[in-house]
């Protein structure tokens, strides 16, 4: 049954059926594997799965398959599979099975606050182990850093339920003392920050603990907490702030589309641009600071248009009119009521698209170089001409392991990035679509075309543009705001068409926008 099956991930991965350790495989790559398709809860496709854990020379397809055979004798039982693969994606249906640090992380997330002081004991006693010890070093470069952010958002919580302890009402004096202790130990700083949000409430005194600090001793702070409150605790922004939640939905055709909130506060919707990948984007240092910079104040929402990232790649339809229709899917599934669109790139004129399709419900535009009729329409033919090469190129060139083919377009998305940057961005590229869809892409977006809608733009709008964008011409981030009535329009003095977080122009975009948010209501 599946109630029976328990896979702990705090400590050693180990894998309970009936009471009973499972007998895992020798190999730590194959356990690595397990726990990663465990812990993230959703498919992957073959190929990441394939670089993340094996490499020349061995035969990374094969070892896949091997891995996936051994894991099924773990997991899957009579009547009950779990291990699920098809030629694209391996996912494992952790439906109905108890894994421990999700088991927590709901908890923390769900409770108003009344836990008894054993089940806490219990969450601190299972927190205080290393989460999947032993797999350091399994995987490349790229698994490394999902397993120190995993092992973050375990700190996170054990910090949550330290405090908890600390300030729990049932609690005895001399346990208080203790996990007051442990809690200054884990978040010296997070204390402090409680310290001086509640100073009527707590203080610390001299041996470490913490204690009430009211007249004649006073009343503690409640341990009841609504949602509002728990956003403003240290512990439970820094998780927020890290732990993107990634879900699916289908779009009309069945296409599987991506997506990823982080964040907490009113949301905020990013249309999808050339080449997405929730996972590698988040803690990339081309995008990175620019999402986290909007997720400490908004509900962040991100998606992955079809042919790339998380989203299905072998998609039939890969044009304008489905782009639009992905992030339809995306705001019902998600129910979003208001919200503001931020569109980089071609992400502009599916952002425009939508709101003039649906008024009601964009309250604003931010658009960042951004053009309202693709190379098809507007380029010389000469310009046609270079780019039909390039497309060829990509077609050939895309998927191997020269980067060159590649750094067509990273050089001129930012040609003052440093050759580190650029390197990162090469290799983005590579993992985030096929060669053919790299292709199609480029096609697709030559054939947009909305300057007919400009003048249907009915929200408040703010576009920004680098001066010297080596990709899209000035010219047509003005006309863009041109066309919109009462548009914002601001140049910045970059040669950037992406933005990278350490020039001056980035500063100013970020500051513009918040502003003109701010003026608007937004």
């Amino acid at each position: 049954m599946a109630q029976d099956l328990k896979i702990l991930l705090l400590g050693e991965l180990r894998i309970v059926s009936q009471g009973e350790d499972v007998a895992l495989p020798a190999s730590r790559k194959a356990r690595a594997l397990l726990a990663f398709l465990v812990a993230t809860g959703r498919p992957h496709r073959r190929e990441r799965l394939c670089e993340l854990f094996w490499g020349m020379p061995d035969d990374p397809k094969a070892a896949l398959r091997w891995a996936l055979s051994k894991l099924r004798a773990v997991v899957d039982t009579p009547g009950q599979p779990r291990i699920f693969a098809d030629r694209e994606r391996v996912y494992v249906d952790v439906d109905g099975i108890d894994i421990d640090i999700r088991s927590i992380h709901k908890k923390l997330r769900q409770s108003d606050g009344h836990f008894a002081v054993e089940e806490l004991e219990g969450m601190a006693q299972q927190l205080d182990m290393l989460l999947l010890d032993g797999l350091d070093g399994v995987g490349d470069e790229t698994f490394q850093f999902w397993l120190t952010s995993e092992r973050e958002d375990a700190g996170v919580a054990r910090v949550e339920v330290l405090q908890r302890l600390a300030m729990h009402p049932k609690a005895t004096p001399i346990s208080k003392e203790k996990w007051a202790r442990l809690w200054r130990a884990a978040d010296p700083l997070g204390v402090k920050a409680h310290e001086r949000a509640s100073p009527t409430a707590t203080t610390a005194d001299p041996r470490g603990a913490v204690v009430p600090r009211g007249r004649g001793g006073g009343t503690q702070l409640s341990t009841r907490t609504d949602d509002r409150v728990r956003a403003r605790t240290p512990g439970a922004r820094a998780r927020a702030l890290r732990a993107q939640r990634i879900g699916f939905c289908e779009v009309r055709d069945g296409t599987k589309i991506a997506y990823a909130t982080v964040g907490l506060g009113p949301p905020m919707l990013k249309a999808a641009n050339w080449l997405n990948h929730l996972e590698f984007d988040w803690g990339s240092p081309i995008w990175g600071r620019s999402f986290a910079t909007i997720a400490r104040y908004r509900s962040f929402i991100r998606y992955d248009e079809r042919g790339c990232g998380l989203s299905d790649w072998d998609v039939e339809d890969l044009s304008f009119e489905a782009f639009v229709e992905d992030l339809e899917a995306v705001v019902d599934r998600l129910g979003l009521d208001r919200f503001p669109l931020l569109g980089i790139s071609q992400g502009c004129a599916v952002s425009i698209e939508y709101a003039v399709r649906h008024p009601e419900r964009v309250t604003g535009l931010v658009l960042i170089s951004g053009y309202a009729a693709g190379w098809r329409l507007l380029a010389s033919p000469d310009e046609q001409d270079r780019r039909e090469a390039v497309m060829k190129l990509t077609e050939v060139g895309w998927g191997t392991n020269n980067p060159a083919y590649r750094h067509i377009f990273s050089q001129t998305f930012m040609p003052e990035a440093s050759a580190n940057d650029l390197a990162w961005f090469d290799e983005f590229q590579r993992l985030t679509t096929s060669p053919i869809n790299a292709a199609r892409f480029q096609e697709a977006f030559g054939r947009i075309d909305v300057r007919h809608r400009l003048a249907q733009v009915k929200a408040p709008t703010i576009v920004l543009h680098s001066m010297h964008d080596q990709r899209i011409p000035l010219d047509q981030g003005r006309a863009v705001a041109a066309g919109i009535p009462g548009a914002h329009f601001v140049p910045l003095e970059s040669r950037n068409h992406i933005l990278i977080d350490h020039e001056p122009a980035w500063r100013v975009c970020v500051e513009t926008v918040a502003q003109f948010m701010a003026e608007k209501g937004i």
